[in-house]
């Protein structure tokens, strides 16, 4: 069964420095068949014009993902971390028992476009923790690429969740497709951040969701040169 959350119907709030769409049930934004997908939690896409930007707050026991799709963000944190984010690359901070961070656009005058993804960790009270990964993305067209699990296996290249869950990147040109056997007892929801794609005849375009349960194979076909992420948890 395929569910698709078009991007209209997402939560929005614009603050004039801050542009942001909320898949899921977020802050102010509530919807009670939104309120988060198995151990997916939230996904937010933030629009932050230059030299704006989140001042230090706190959180705990959340595994948070951030992605960069345009622009660079400013890191800051409790465990001493600082650095920038830039576009292609992927930051994981385990909250754990509480962590402080901030986030701001890099730049002064640029935009800065980036996904936020909270998911529920496996256990309460753990170490905080940072972790940060650039990809190499004009090498990964055509197929899905791992960039998150809870099963390392001494993969560098990709960051550390603690809970039974992958993350993929996907990126297809026009007319291409590709297939995946995740097993139908998974609980799938796939994220299209460009470009327009088909799964089982269910279109989706730029910003629109969908979760995919009890399907034995996954199938996308692109419309158009398209990225998004696919999200495989227990």
């Amino acid at each position: 069964m395929i569910r698709v959350r078009k991007s209209n119907e997402r939560g929005h709030n614009d603050w004039g420095w801050l542009d942001t769409y909320y898949t899921f049930s977020f802050a102010d934004y509530h919807d009670p068949d939104f309120m988060g997908y198995s151990k997916l939690r939230v996904i937010n896409e933030d629009r932050v014009k230059g030299g704006r930007g989140f001042d230090a707050h706190p959180h705990r026991d959340m595994e948070i993902i951030t992605y960069v799709l345009e622009g660079a963000l400013e890191h800051k944190d409790s465990m001493g971390n600082s650095s920038v984010i830039k576009a292609g690359d992927f930051q994981k901070m385990t909250a754990g028992k509480g962590v402080l961070h901030s986030e701001y656009n890099a730049s002064k005058t640029d935009l800065l476009h980036f996904l936020q993804i909270w998911i529920l960790p496996d256990e309460t009270g753990l170490k905080p923790s940072y972790e940060q990964i650039s990809l190499d993305k004009g090498s990964m067209a055509g197929s899905l690429t791992l960039v998150a699990s809870g099963n390392r296996d001494n993969n560098e290249n990709i960051v550390s969740i603690n809970q039974d869950a992958e993350i993929y990147l996907g990126i297809i040109d026009k007319g291409e497709s590709i297939s995946s056997k995740f097993g139908k007892e998974r609980k799938i929801w796939l994220q299209l951040i460009n470009g327009k794609i088909s799964i089982s005849g269910n279109v989706l375009e730029t910003g629109d969701g969908a979760s995919i349960d009890n399907e034995e194979e996954l199938k996308i076909i692109a419309g158009e040169k398209s990225e998004f992420l696919i999200f495989n948890m227990n």
